[in-house]
């Protein structure tokens, strides 16, 4: 047997332990606290909520090497095409904010996204000043209305992780080419865009058009889903833009 530190044990001794440990009511009680504490701590997710894995599961996280104290914390949080226009990002707001990406191909409506998000930012030991965020370009698996049955839990998993009087920015999905093979199609990624739209309005959260942006540069893609460099760049320059203004609102 393997245990939580990665040291192989032998079984046969554990079995022999087992039986000398002794159960009274005083530490029942304490089980039973420490159980019903951990449960009130997790985000509110649907009675339905299943998650439903892609053939590849992935997080990719980058952080500050050298984090300035005296900058604001920005987050950008999505999949593969944060992750692409992150080093724009990066390079456009150096000197002015300490820069963090969390993407991930864990998608809105499984389960697992809030506690991915909260557990990143527990790591990083930060809240942030801006959030840019989006995750639209996975999960494909799931139908519209668990994407909008899920979307609440979301925005409340973002929430928690930004400052008290930090500002939110979502970002649309971008568009895919009539080849992608991944389950997406422009008349989907236009149906979760309007989902998403109507929570992040009733919530006066900011929106970065990217859908729009990349409707007018349909020659700057590198594969079906995806822009090459200067696609990124463009993508990069308009998402520096919206965290700029949401950064001068802040001060």
């Amino acid at each position: 047997m393997i245990s939580k530190d990665g040291m192989r044990t032998n079984t046969k001794s554990v079995v022999r332990i087992l039986p000398r440990i002794r159960f009274n009511s005083r530490t029942w009680s304490c089980l039973l606290a420490i159980v019903l504490a951990g449960m009130s701590s997790m985000p509110v997710l649907s009675g339905n909520a299943v998650t439903i894995p892609e053939e590849i599961e992935w997080t990719w996280e980058v952080r500050p090497p050298q984090p300035d104290p005296a900058l604001p914390n920005v987050l950008l949080l999505g999949d593969s095409i944060s992750r692409n226009y992150f080093p724009e990002v990066r390079e456009n707001l150096e000197g002015v904010a300490n820069v963090y990406l969390m993407a991930s191909s864990t998608s809105v409506g499984d389960p697992r996204l809030p506690h991915e998000i909260a557990e990143f930012a527990a790591v990083e030991k930060v809240r942030f000043r801006v959030v840019h965020f989006n995750n639209g370009m996975h999960g494909w698996a799931y139908t519209e209305a668990q994407y909008k049955a899920a979307f609440p839990a979301f925005l409340r998993a973002v929430h928690l992780v930004t400052q008290k009087d930090g500002a939110l920015i979502w970002a649309s999905t971008t568009p895919v080419r009539s080849d992608a093979n991944n389950g997406a199609t422009n008349p989907r990624v236009e149906d979760r865009n309007r989902i998403a739209q109507q929570f992040v309005q009733a919530a006066r959260i900011p929106i970065d058009d990217q859908f729009s942006l990349m409707q007018k540069h349909q020659d700057l893609y590198q594969d079906p889903i995806h822009f090459n460099a200067a696609g990124a760049t463009i993508q990069g320059d308009q998402v520096t833009a919206t965290i700029r203004a949401a950064l001068v609102t802040q001060k």
